[in-house]
């Protein structure tokens, strides 16, 4: 099967922790992943909310490193723009695409955003949980949405060809986005509000905007997003996002972005090695096999494809 996943806090872990990407107890190892190639990984660079200014830079350029060093002298390719998507595509290798979870990592200055762009940014949310210089995440007491330098941020992000991603961003905030922005944004790794309703999730609204604006929304599998009973939550409940979404027409939205060694994850699963079993039970509930390899594959791939 090939895998082109949206989001995890792989990268994170390794650099904080002084690891590797062949440490077969956390989720993802390419030790784990032998059977999936293709197989494209956005490695994000997580900036917790306590990290602001010169901080917060550090962090990412720490990870940046760590990332280059845990890659030099493998064949997994550093996915800096499409042509290196697009040839560990074609040659069923391992590629790693550098995003970044929280705008606080920009330390309030728009011309970071060249910096990021540098090393080979693809994508970024804007926000964590919290409030940042941009403007408010979901988990900030009466949120609001983007301020003045969080809309130049949008836009320079958009000029720059780095994907605005709107998980953890407050309700106010997607609209913001949606309002002012030009081009295609994603959801790297939300689940749907109407099949558990916890305030990372989607609106069915939120969405359809996202689906006409030809945006992409990444499957997460933590457990309190899958399921409104998170103890409960099987791969099952993936399918179950997965077919809401896809009721509303989200054939060519639905995506992968499994926030491994970011989340709890079900109980049925390990880590990346259960890729293949979940892609099988996909098939098993009658979805045909183009529309599983849109899922894990195409539609993530055909989106990065158009924003360069």
């Amino acid at each position: 099967m090939k895998l082109f996943d949206l989001h995890c806090d792989t990268l994170y872990r390794v650099y904080t922790e002084k690891s590797t990407f062949f440490n077969d107890s956390f989720h993802i190892s390419f030790n784990k992943s032998k059977g999936i190639l293709p197989y494209i990984q956005c490695f994000a660079v997580w900036i917790p909310d306590e990290y602001r200014g010169e901080a917060a830079l550090e962090l990412f350029k720490g990870c940046v490193e760590k990332l280059d060093e845990q890659l030099a002298g493998t064949d997994i390719i550093r996915c800096r723009n499409n042509d290196d998507i697009k040839y560990a595509a074609e040659k069923g290798k391992n590629g790693a695409v550098l995003t970044v979870e929280g705008g606080a990592v920009l330390a309030g200055k728009i011309e970071n955003i060249g910096l990021l762009k540098k090393e080979g940014v693809r994508m970024m949310t804007l926000t964590w949980n919290g409030s940042n210089e941009l403007g408010d995440g979901v988990g900030a007491a009466n949120a609001k949405g983007l301020n003045a330098f969080g809309r130049e941020v949008v836009k320079e992000m958009e000029k720059q060809g780095i994907v605005v991603d709107i998980s953890h961003a407050s309700e106010r905030m997607f609209y913001d986005v949606a309002e002012i922005s030009e081009k295609p944004f994603a959801a790297s790794h939300s689940d749907a509000k109407a099949v558990s309703p916890h305030r990372r999730n989607l609106t069915d609204e939120q969405f359809g905007v996202i689906r006409d604006r030809g945006g992409i929304v990444g499957l997460n599998f933590c457990v309190d997003f899958l399921n409104k009973t998170a103890t409960k939550a099987k791969m099952y409940d993936i399918i179950r996002n997965a077919e809401h979404f896809l009721s509303l027409g989200g054939e060519k939205t639905l995506a992968v972005g499994g926030d491994l060694d970011g989340a709890d994850i079900p109980s049925d699963m390990r880590g990346i090695e259960s890729l293949p079993e979940l892609y099988e039970m996909f098939l098993h509930h009658n979805y045909s096999e183009s529309l599983v390899d849109d899922i894990f594959f195409n539609n993530a791939f055909r989106f990065f494809e158009k924003q360069e």
